[in-house]
């Protein structure tokens, strides 16, 4: 399967690129996606730790199954004030 995968703020910038595409194999979890990713873009690695990651419109974890048409967001850690 391929999954669509969106790199918001200033990810974009550290991955060259503001969407790529990973292929999967079926059952493929969000982990699997997240190594591929890093594997891909590197300067994205160091911050995996504080990497938020939605699948759809819902945050999910490393342990969520992706399923043909899901699409994952990377999204830098939230500021405000």
């Amino acid at each position: 399967m391929t999954i669509p995968v969106t790199f918001w703020s200033y990810f974009a910038e550290l991955a060259g690129c503001a969407e790529t595409v990973v292929t999967l194999s079926d059952g493929a979890t969000v982990g699997v996606l997240l190594q591929r990713v890093y594997q891909m873009h590197p300067p994205l690695a160091g911050l995996r730790r504080s990497t938020l990651i939605a699948v759809g419109v819902e945050y999910q974890d490393d342990g969520y199954v992706l399923r043909p048409g899901d699409r994952v967001s990377l999204f830098p850690p939230v500021q405000g004030g």
